[in-house]
């Protein structure tokens, strides 16, 4: 079977009998082409489901009006809202987005890099996967000229534009609400420290136990991997311990979620002998049996803000990046599976 011919400029003219040229004036709006000329041309190109070829249209004016956005995974309420915000805020001023996942792995993260700028974005924003450490092909957005705005996890090195929340502070929060609590041996289940955000919340969790006097017991902190099924591991390995947690800070909800089940499923009362709280708090964290306490990241924000630093460098037309951190302050949400005291914060 042959392959449709695809439609051209010059198919949308024939019918028209005018000018490839006044066709591609008519579909970029030029105010010189009638508004009768437009509309028909609009027409016809819907008749024969025209597609714009964005590349070459990038290759010709230096603009492709796309931008590309890498993230985790897009599952994550987090990411997902995140993402619908830059959309949101890029599609009014006439961008349009490509969204890819890295899956938390390095080499699809160096794909995902490799076909944005082969498709000649104007600029991209990203959140790294947990398996990034060698930040080269990043290096390859810079060097291109095209802006690169980090949020979420982004590393100093690379000297770009962040956006996120201070996660430091954040753990602080947290050890501070479990110690009202009356919470003397808190447990961490934390991200890898190679990612800068996990690591400042493992740095702010130390700090904190040391601020309130509590000793810290390497049994008690897990790096992790923050799926559900590693939340259910690094929960029972807890539990197994001749002195268990009297409470569980998780610096991920599905994580959260996985510990909330083995608590459950072991008959341990929540928070009455373990008190526990998550991290980036996900629609099902409130659903769940107790409430989930976690983290709300501000997703709306960081996602406009974003969305906002690019459209600030193709005003400006200066791709020379500078490292402009933007930091919010987390909102740390009181919930049942800490409460012990009916406190409300």
């Amino acid at each position: 079977m042959a392959n449709k011919k695809k439609t051209t400029i010059k198919d949308i003219a024939n019918v028209l009998n005018i000018s490839a040229a006044a066709v591609s004036k008519a579909l970029h709006n030029n105010p010189r082409i009638s508004d009768k000329t437009k509309k028909a041309v609009l027409q016809v190109a819907e008749n024969l489901n025209y597609q714009p070829n964005h590349l070459a249209s990038a290759l010709r004016s230096g603009k492709s009006k796309l931008v590309g956005v890498i993230v985790p995974k897009t599952n994550s309420n987090f990411f997902s809202a995140t993402i619908h915000n830059i959309e949101e805020v890029l599609n009014e001023e006439g961008y349009n987005v490509i969204i890819t996942q890295s899956n938390e792995s390095y080499k699809k993260e160096c794909a995902n890099i490799n076909t944005l700028l082969f498709t000649q974005v104007d600029g991209i924003i990203a959140s790294m996967a947990n398996e990034t450490t060698d930040l080269s092909h990043f290096q390859k957005i810079k060097d291109a000229g095209i802006p690169l705005i980090t949020f979420d996890r982004g590393e100093n090195d690379l000297n770009v534009d962040y956006i996120g929340i201070d996660d430091y502070e954040s753990s602080h929060k947290i050890v501070n609400h479990l110690v009202a609590q009356d919470c003397k041996r808190i447990a961490h289940i934390g991200g890898f420290k190679r990612t800068r955000i996990y690591n400042n919340r493992i740095k702010g969790y130390i700090d904190a136990l040391k601020k309130h006097n509590l000793p810290l017991d390497n049994e008690l902190l897990i790096e992790s991997s923050l799926t559900t099924e590693d939340g259910r591991e690094k929960m029972q390995k807890l539990l197994n311990l001749k002195q268990r947690p009297d409470a569980v800070y998780v610096a991920g909800d599905y994580a959260a979620l996985g510990a909330l089940q083995v608590l459950k499923e072991q008959n341990i009362k929540i928070p009455e002998e373990i008190a526990l709280v998550g991290f980036g708090d996900e629609p099902f964290s409130k659903m769940v049996t107790p409430p989930i306490t976690s983290v709300n990241q501000h997703s709306y924000k960081i996602g406009r803000m974003a969305a906002k630093t690019f459209l600030d460098y193709i005003e400006k037309d200066t791709f020379k990046q500078s490292l402009k951190k933007q930091i919010l302050e987390a909102k740390l949400i009181v919930r049942e599976s800490s409460n012990k005291k009916n406190d409300l914060e």
